[in-house]
């Protein structure tokens, strides 16, 4: 039957995946592909091997939606420690540890928190998917080459200590899209006058799309309980633009669309 779902062919749709620490983003897109047996799968932002939480996976259809969720805001919790720091700003690479730390009194850790809120221009870590010369930076990091990162203009719409006992702070993030939380850390520290590196990163939310709503990835089993679990979370399409303004066409304007009118409502968005 015409529009019937099958394992071929499973209907298009948005679902949100708890990635555990240890896996990638695209191997969360592998496992969700085979599960459902398509090859159309995308992700909408990469996450760390190393943090968890928010993997939002589009299906069939909806991938071509997947910019527009891209470009939400982002939501994290991260943990830091300070007087450390390492070559990708997090526990990826070799630690170097102060031997005379300094430490940041609470309120001075809050002044240089605040350094970093609103539009502010981020260097990017070293250790990143940034291409230059053809090439990712972690690439060519690996092999022991410094490389020159323009900063980017971010912004940080949210920026709150949740959590200070040294040598851990923990910070509550929103952002746009292409922020470093990684680098908020290390530019923290640097404004208090320390060094600091990502403990601990979680993604809490892309746009609307939240952990609480989200599957978690051991509970994919590759079988058909894991399928159907899968297929009865899976969100409409629609769900990866609700945050858009719309406006519903009245009777006369929908006659005005079929024959190729203007509509005056364009000119408000």
């Amino acid at each position: 039957m015409a529009g019937e779902e099958t394992a071929a062919t499973p209907r298009p749709g948005i679902v949100v995946i708890n990635k555990p620490a240890g896996v990638t983003s695209r191997g969360v897109v592998d496992r969700v592909a085979r599960l459902l047996g398509t090859k159309h799968v995308g992700h909408a932002g990469t996450l760390d091997p190393l943090a968890t939480g928010v993997v939002v996976i589009c299906i069939g259809k909806a991938t071509k939606l997947i910019d527009f969720i891209h470009q939400t805001k982002k939501e994290y919790a991260a943990s830091f420690l300070l007087g450390r720091s390492s070559p990708s700003d997090d526990l990826e690479t070799e630690l170097t540890i102060e031997p005379t730390p300094r430490l940041p009194s609470p309120e001075e850790l809050e002044a240089a928190v605040a350094t970093q809120r609103g539009q502010i221009f981020q260097q990017p870590c070293q250790f990143s998917a940034k291409l230059v010369a053809g090439q990712r930076a972690y690439q060519l990091a690996r092999k022991g080459r410094e490389v020159e990162l323009v900063a980017k203009q971010v912004e940080i719409e949210r920026l709150v200590v949740t959590g200070y006992d040294w040598p851990r702070f923990d910070l509550e993030v929103t952002c746009s899209t292409g922020t470093f939380v990684r680098a908020i850390g290390r530019d923290v520290a640097a404004a208090a006058e320390t060094t600091a590196v990502m403990e601990q990163l979680t993604r809490t939310a892309v746009g609307p799309f939240r952990l609480d709503a989200a599957i978690a990835l051991p509970d994919m089993h590759p079988n058909e309980q894991g399928r159907r679990r899968l297929q009865e979370a899976l969100m409409s399409p629609l769900a990866a633009v609700a945050h858009l303004p719309y406006h519903t066409l009245s009777s006369q304007e929908q006659e005005l669309a079929v024959r190729g009118g203007h509509l005056d409502f364009l000119e408000r968005f």
